[in-house]
């Protein structure tokens, strides 16, 4: 198994694709959607540009979609979600696709979608992912981050290190070879060190304080520091739609 880690979608290279793709987007897309399809969302289509998911959206019945936006970590204006694992609750998202875009990871994810297998993690779904990749017997892995409007962050390494580990965990770790990837060997590095409390990582990120900043997220913080707390995988089932596999 060939791994690597890219801190941002703009560090993806061009050429032949892998196997598989991860996406992570810790604070808080991966772990919003996650979350969302667990709680029953039929799916949640993701677009990295506003205006397409307005007009895209308009083509689902209204009692049936969600518009979910974020922008500077703020729920968008005129959106009826921003961008929090605990605000999709089951009552608001059961049955509803959620038409979603956020500052950071749906472009990540716009960035890799022609991959043949594409799906996103978390913290709380690490392990599930990791399972599921080795049940398809994957070879080449792209892990990549969303970092901060196109610069590195703290909590997606984090994530990145805590799949890595799972994976490691679950066959023998001399089978993964990190592809002369110093960023995943890194991210592993920073996991090790974090691992016992995560929370305290993805608050001392610049994003975690950034949110701090803009009102009390605790609830968020520690929903998406909880590792292994989730046992779905949500799997891009046609271009910029994901669903639970």
């Amino acid at each position: 198994m060939h791994v690597s880690y890219f801190h941002v979608a703009a560090d993806v290279p061009n050429g032949p694709l892998p196997d598989a793709a991860i996406v992570i987007d810790v604070l808080r897309a991966t772990t919003t959607i996650a979350w969302s399809l667990r709680n029953g969302a039929e799916a949640i289509h993701v677009f990295a540009d506003l205006n397409v998911l307005r007009s895209s959206s308009e083509s689902w019945p209204a009692e049936k979609r969600l518009l979910a936006g974020e922008r500077g970590g703020a729920r968008l204006e005129g959106f009826d979600l921003g961008n929090s694992p605990v605000a999709v609750t089951r009552e608001l998202v059961s049955g509803k696709r959620i038409f979603m875009s956020t500052t950071n990871g749906t472009r990540s994810l716009d960035r890799v979608r022609d991959v043949p297998l594409l799906i996103t993690a978390c913290l709380s779904n690490r392990s599930a992912v990791s399972k599921y990749l080795i049940d398809k017997r994957m070879d080449t892995i792209w892990i990549v981050g969303s970092g901060w409007e196109g610069a590195y962050s703290l909590e997606d390494s984090l994530a990145a290190g805590a799949v890595a580990e799972s994976l490691g965990q679950m066959i023998c770790e001399d089978q993964i070879i990190a592809a002369g990837n110093d960023e995943l060997i890194a991210a592993s590095v920073l996991w090790s060190k974090c691992k016992n409390n995560p929370e305290r990582c993805l608050r001392a990120a610049s994003h975690g304080r950034r949110l701090i900043s803009l009102g009390n997220h605790d609830e968020d913080f520690k929903c998406c520091a909880a590792v292994d707390s989730l046992d779905i995988v949500p799997i891009q089932t046609e271009p910029g739609v994901l669903k639970i596999s």
